[in-house]
């Protein structure tokens, strides 16, 4: 049994009333537990004030798998897809695009760079075949941020659809439907809603869905099955994760006790300052400027001193209690540490008195790059 803190952008660490949740068993079709499901869909739309326009359709698996079924579903085989690629997970939706069959086009950003709205609007100017735009909101490769209201407003002046990978932003970072169009926002409940892994959703909307019947590629992945048989009986198509459910709602529930959005936002922009202050002490370089990183990861440069390997360092830093996470860059060498789960700012101070003693323990004096 681990009793490590997470440092990563989920699973995370969880509060013990989330954890507790799950010492109850469910019934997958009985009434209460569609219940539970209908409530935990209205929360999470509401969230995003979409609720006028949206459902939510929750979608057993990772965030992945709702990725999947949202690009499988929501785009017809003859659409064509804009991505922005700033990282691995905007890589991700090109791969998987590419294994639906839908024709994607990628617009290469570098790693440490912002999407630009210009460029996507050059690019919806002069392709007119180009269908939606598929956007990562927070790049957790790295941890940026993209401009999602901007490129928003770029899109909707074109008259073509926005899907939105919200998977690391849903709950922390505001998004707010009544001004932002988009067909669908993905997201999953082990993240900034500090719920346990194991389902993702997506928020679409209720005509694009309708309009959807038929396209998607897969039985297991058509999200427009799985809403349709939703509405109709209350109960997911197939076994739902009951436990993960459950989780959500208390971590829901004491999301909406905590603050909601602002309070969640501010507590993991404490985490992040904490974090980026302390590593600085430590001579740690961010791979981001501050003014681009997102306070839910933070990249570091991994130090060019012999002495240092990161399955040392992780394993080093893992027994005084925190865990890290691998860098996920192509051409330079990095680590990163998340700021989001049930921690605060003395968490990460905690965090860096960890990374400070291993580093004094491997001998590694060159810390900056």
């Amino acid at each position: 049994m681990s009793d490590a803190v997470l440092l990563t952008p989920g699973p995370l660490t969880t509060e013990a009333e989330v954890k507790a949740a799950m010492q109850v068993d469910w019934g997958s079709w009985d009434g209460a537990f569609n219940d539970l499901t209908a409530s935990v869909c209205r929360d999470l739309v509401a969230i995003v004030g979409a609720e006028r326009d949206h459902d939510c359709v929750p979608l057993q698996g990772s965030g992945t798998f709702a990725v999947e079924a949202a690009l499988g579903t929501l785009v017809p085989r003859s659409g064509k897809v804009l991505v922005p690629d700033n990282g691995a997970y905007c890589q991700r939706i090109a791969r998987i695009l590419g294994c639906l069959g839908r024709e994607a086009r990628v617009m290469p950003f570098a790693e440490d760079a912002a999407v630009d709205p210009d460029r996507i609007d050059a690019a919806l100017s002069t392709d007119p075949a180009i269908t939606h735009v598929a956007l990562v909101h927070c790049e957790t490769s790295t941890g940026i941020l993209n401009p999602l209201e901007a490129i928003g407003a770029v899109v909707a002046a074109h008259g073509r659809r926005l899907i939105v990978d919200a998977m690391s932003s849903f709950g922390a970072l505001p998004i707010d439907a009544r001004t932002l169009a988009f067909d669908a926002l993905i997201a999953a409940s082990g993240k900034c809603l500090e719920g346990v892994p194991g389902m993702g959703f997506v928020i679409a909307r209720r005509d694009v869905l309708d309009g959807s019947t038929g396209q998607a590629h897969s039985l297991a992945l058509d999200l427009a099955d799985q809403w349709q048989y939703l509405r109709r009986t209350g109960q997911w198509r197939f076994t739902p994760p009951t436990h993960v459910v459950a989780a959500l709602r208390v971590a829901i529930d004491r999301y909406r006790t905590q603050g909601g959005q602002a309070a969640r936002l501010a507590r993991y922009a404490g985490n992040c300052a904490a974090l980026l202050d302390g590593m600085r002490a430590l001579g740690f370089a961010p791979f981001l400027p501050r003014h681009l990183q997102a306070p839910i990861i933070v990249t570091f440069h991994s130090p060019p001193d012999p002495a240092y390997d990161f399955g040392q360092f992780y394993r080093r830093v893992r027994e005084r209690g925190f865990v890290l996470y691998p860098g996920k860059l192509t051409r330079v060498e990095t680590f990163r540490v998340g700021c989001i789960g049930a921690i605060d700012a003395a968490t990460l101070r905690r965090a860096v008195e960890a990374i400070g003693a291993t580093v004094r323990e491997m001998g590694i004096r060159r810390i900056a790059p």
